[in-house]
């Protein structure tokens, strides 16, 4: 997901090099994917503010041929409070280092928000990277009762 003046570049890293995230410290370059449409959306949302949501928002969908390098962190690897808003350090860490290794273009890790999801760090500075395809960057069309407070209370009183 991203917003479209990023549409020419949507895996360059920019943002995560600009900002961080919770796999990677801020100058760090990697691309943020999910697995899902579904998860990628959970994942975008869950940082917007319902009353400002961006009007601009599109999904980019990239081929990862099946041959490139993928490395996998699972949650028996991970700290107890993995999921802990903020990250905990040891999850930029794991990322940090990855990127540093580029031994392998894709690193799988488990979502803070649906654990048995993976989001995909892509290593956009890694040789398979050139291998990697944006298939298309379309418009998201997202169903507005996501942000429709009004509705989820009243359908609590009922």
């Amino acid at each position: 997901m991203l917003r479209r003046p990023y549409a020419g570049a949507p895996f360059d890293g920019e943002g995560a090099y600009r900002y961080g995230g919770r796999w990677s410290s801020p100058g760090t370059r990697v691309s943020y994917a999910s697995e899902h449409e579904s998860l990628a959306m959970l994942e975008y949302f869950v940082h917007l503010d319902a009353d400002n949501l961006p009007p601009d928002l599109l999904l980019a969908t990239v081929d990862v041929p099946d041959d490139v390098r993928r490395e996998r962190i699972g949650t028996s690897q991970l700290p107890p409070h993995w999921r802990d808003t903020p990250a905990p350090p040891e999850l930029i860490r794991y990322g940090d280092e990855f990127l540093q290794r580029a031994e392998c273009g894709v690193l799988l890790v488990p979502s803070a928000l649906a654990p048995s999801e993976n989001n995909w760090l892509i290593n956009p500075v890694h040789p398979d990277f050139r291998r990697m395809t944006v298939l298309e960057t379309q418009p998201l069309n997202y169903d507005q009762r996501l942000f429709h407070r009004g509705h989820r209370e009243r359908k609590r009183k009922s």
